[in-house]
């Protein structure tokens, strides 16, 4: 019949599947392929899953020795963490107040002036590219053995994270008011200070509890080079294969870091 629909009343019409589906699996596959030709002898690290299974008894002995913590050991281990608490937040705080101005002058709406601008993130990137261990290092070898070098390892790290995170949070904010800021003729000061400042707070904040929480994971490294806290005892007892010793310094850094993320977490949920 002329003018009716060829296609039945119920049944069901399938929509055109939309171009560019398959490129995530594409893109999976591609990196699966990577991966697997990044593991082959003599193409890429050589990854040998035998060494697990010839050497696993080696690994199962020192587990044993992790399960059995030697609670005797713990009056010896109050002095080196209470210093490796004091190092993170030390460093913490005085990361803190430096990266403050750094990631106004980082930032694109806080800072016009691209080469200013650029010399900030040149250096930034300089000081991200060197490992905090290799830092602690070369402190350790300028200024002496002890929690100093520590301290200004953990500033250097500090400003390095804080920076490029707080300053890529105000590249995203919203540079409106800032524009009618410096349209009402004030200077990119007082736009900072006035307008910037209070949009920034919430991430400075955010990104500065968060690296307290990385301050006590890496103050207790840094002592393996001579830069003070747990990390001096770490090493001690590691190297007599103390590992019921060792098991109990892990236990306490655990601890640590639970009651530090705990805190953290509520300050950021009164922060939003």
């Amino acid at each position: 019949m002329s003018g009716t629909s060829s296609v039945a009343p119920n049944s069901l019409v399938v929509p055109t599947r939309p171009p560019g589906r398959a490129v995530p699996w594409i893109v999976a596959a591609v990196v699966a392929a990577i991966t697997v030709v990044t593991c082959l002898p003599g193409i890429g690290v050589g990854l040998d899953l035998s060494g697990i299974v010839r050497n696993w008894q080696h690994g199962a002995d020192k587990v044993l020795g992790l399960l059995q913590p030697d609670w005797s050991f713990f009056p010896r281990t109050v002095a080196p963490l209470l210093e490796t608490l004091q190092m993170a937040v030390i460093g913490t705080v005085v990361g803190a107040a430096l990266s403050l101005p750094l990631s106004l002058w980082a930032a694109r709406p806080t800072n016009p002036n691209r080469w200013a601008r650029g010399a900030v993130r040149t250096a930034l990137n300089i000081v991200r590219s060197v490992p905090d261990l290799l830092s602690a290092a070369i402190l350790v070898a300028m200024v002496g053995v002890g929690a100093l070098p520590g301290i200004l390892a953990l500033v250097v790290f500090n400003v390095g994270i804080v920076v490029k995170l707080v300053s890529e949070s105000i590249d995203a904010m919203d540079t409106g008011p800032l524009e009618a800021g410096r349209a009402a003729g004030g200077t990119q000061l007082q736009i900072n200070r006035t307008l910037a400042l209070p949009d920034t707070w919430p991430a400075y904040a955010a990104q500065t509890l968060y690296v307290l929480e990385l301050n006590v994971r890496a103050s207790t490294v840094l002592g393996l080079v001579g830069a003070g806290g747990m990390g001096l005892i770490i090493d001690a007892v590691r190297t007599f294969y103390r590992y019921d010793q060792l098991s109990l310094i892990i236990l306490e850094i655990l601890v640590v870091v639970l009651v530090i993320d705990a805190a953290s977490s509520a300050l950021r949920r009164r922060l939003t």
